[in-house]
């Protein structure tokens, strides 16, 4: 009689695994998302000899087949400054950390045709002219067609190298042949393993087939970059646990129809979280652009009521952009709000502190904020430039298109400070602003700056008599 074949079911979230079907996730408490997969067959710690760990690169096989792993104090692990290579790209090693780290393994999520390719291709092409061994491997298209986009974007000079393949036990072997100094993996939900008999994309595959690339990274000492598909919300497709499985988590935004592209991080092991950095599509294929708040401020008008220019905080990167706001009469009993570019229910929140604290019969208009430029931003900073900006058009009054406003706003109307407000200030003062709006408790914690006048508010009232 054969023998069944052996199934589990995993989470598509999180990664947890069952023997049964479960109707929540006992992992990440969420509902229906258990699939079952085919599990692979698993050999003996025996059998495998427990010899290829990769912590330090000196595991070897001892008796009992179990690894002889001598651990090493803090004081005897060396920082080398070649550890990272610099991708050529100013934007993106910032968001990186500082470069390209040996033996990390970095996820990029994006759209698609939002420019992931084209981004990791250039990459390629910079490091490879740097003296860097580079192998580019694509289960998604032919090397005819890496060619007509490497004839795009220039002249590819260097060890670089193309391999259109699929399977992971065979570009392990061509990883272990090249042996080069960075990989590209074009993409993870294209790759399979053959001892997992699930289809390729599937939960049990795509974490398999990550599980591998972690230990040639680490093991071997290979940056590797692998590139994710993302669902209609936006995250990676997959397993949650493929986040927690990598050192890097990069997302690639911006809409297909304009030229700009952010690339986010918000995950990473090597630097710090929630850095950006800001690229231009062009014919020739991305350019960063290395002065984002005056890219984001162009061809803003003058004299227009409702448009303010706000300071928000992107990592450790000010970033200058306009905030527009346009209030209408309603013409039904329900006014409607709507926000783009920043968070829906926020604006609702300070659309009721103004009927409270400042007496503004909002209720009877309708209300439309906007964030120019494309750019989605939440932080709280941005309160007091929505406020203002929400009043200049109520009243029709344009504010002075010279003067920065930034603070949070409370649910009783003061005006709270925000962090690193010095940094905020003297990205305006480059941009030749000459008036700025502010916390009252940021302002007394600052020093004085010549060339830019500072006024601090404690409250909304306040900020609105400025007008």
């Amino acid at each position: 009689m054969a023998k069944a074949k052996a199934t589990s079911f995993f989470c598509k979230e999180c990664g947890y695994e069952s023997p049964k079907w479960l109707g929540q996730c006992p992992g990440c408490r969420q509902w229906n998302t258990f699939v079952e997969e085919l599990t692979a067959k698993k050999e003996p710690a025996a059998k495998r000899g427990l010899g290829a760990s990769y912590g330090n690169g000196q595991g070897g096989a001892g008796e009992g087949g179990l690894s002889k792993i001598k651990p090493s104090y803090l004081s005897e692990i060396s920082l080398d400054e070649q550890d990272r290579m610099q991708t050529g790209y100013e934007e993106l090693d910032r968001v990186l950390g500082g470069g390209v780290v040996r033996g990390s393994l970095v996820l990029v999520g994006g759209d698609p045709g939002i420019g992931k390719s084209t981004l990791l291709l250039q990459v390629c092409r910079n490091l490879a002219a740097s003296g860097q061994k580079v192998l580019y491997i694509s289960g998604e298209e032919s090397l005819k067609q890496i060619k007509l986009r490497a004839n795009r974007i220039g002249t590819v000079t260097g060890e670089l190298k193309f391999l259109c393949e699929t399977n992971l036990d065979t570009i392990e072997g061509a990883i272990s042949g090249e042996k080069p100094d960075v990989v590209i993996i074009d993409s993870i939900q294209t790759m399979f393993r053959e001892e997992v008999t699930s289809a390729p994309g599937s939960v049990g595959q795509v974490r398999e087939s990550t599980n591998l690339l972690l230990q040639i990274a680490k093991g071997v000492g290979i940056a590797i970059f692998i590139v994710g598909h993302v669902t209609k919300v936006g995250v990676v497709a997959g397993p949650r646990v493929l986040e927690h499985m990598v050192d890097t988590v990069l997302y690639f935004e911006g809409d297909r129809s304009a030229s700009y592209r952010i690339i986010r991080g918000v995950k990473n092991r090597f630097g710090s979280t929630n850095e950006i950095g800001v690229f231009e599509m062009r014919e020739s294929g991305l350019e960063e652009v290395k002065n984002p708040s005056e890219y984001m401020l162009s061809g803003r008008p003058e004299d227009a009521s409702g448009a303010v220019v706000a300071c928000s905080l992107e990592g450790t990167r000010p970033v200058l952009l306009e905030v527009q706001a346009l209030i209408t009469p309603t013409l039904f009993g329900m006014p409607r709000r709507t926000a783009a570019g920043t968070d829906y229910n926020r604006v609702n929140v300070l659309m009721a502190v103004l009927e409270k604290r400042c007496h503004y019969e909002l209720s009877r208009y309708d209300a439309y904020v906007n964030i120019a430029g494309g750019l989605r931003m939440n932080e709280p900073a941005l309160d007091l430039a929505i406020v203002m900006a929400v009043v200049s058009s109520l009243k029709d009054k344009p504010v002075n298109p010279r003067t920065i406003i930034f603070g949070e706003v409370g649910l009783a109307g003061e005006v709270r400070a925000v962090p690193m407000a010095e940094q905020r200030v003297n990205e305006a003062k480059k941009l030749g602003f000459e008036t700025c709006i502010l916390p009252k408790t940021s302002l007394d914690k600052m020093r004085k700056m010549e060339g830019i006048r500072m006024v601090g508010v404690e409250n909304i009232r306040e900020a609105i008599s400025l007008l």
